[in-house]
């Protein structure tokens, strides 16, 4: 059975890294966001099973997109991806509910190798 992922970030070269980033044992349907509004607005409208969110975006950042998540009991695990590296922002994240915090640019073994931590491959 195939899992639907969302991958949110502004950069479309950021966005296709992530794919290509993605296990290639890992039969998925992706979805993509340019913006954290995007974002919500197919959370909210499909079954998304995993999401990938880059924090500095327009419209609707990923801190945003986060707290939303919570005030709209929208659950599902979200793995931010980022270069704001700031233990103060990672923190933040995680409280708001984020599963795990990758670097920018993502590295294809770390992601898989968090994806089996997390239960999901």
């Amino acid at each position: 059975m195939s899992s639907s992922v969302l991958i949110c970030d502004d950069s479309n070269l950021a966005r296709k890294q992530v794919i290509r980033s993605l296990p290639s044992q890992w039969d998925v349907d992706v979805q993509l966001a340019k913006n954290g509004l995007e974002a919500l607005s197919v959370l909210r409208t499909a079954n998304i099973d995993v999401m990938f969110l880059d924090l500095t975006m327009p419209e609707l950042d990923g801190v945003g997109v986060l707290e939303a998540l919570q005030q709209e009991n929208i659950s599902l695990p979200v793995f931010v991806i980022s270069a704001d590296i700031q233990p103060e922002m990672q923190n933040k994240v995680l409280e708001l509910g984020a599963k795990a915090f990758l670097r920018k640019p993502i590295n294809a073994d770390t992601l898989t190798s968090t994806l089996q931590d997390f239960g999901i491959l």
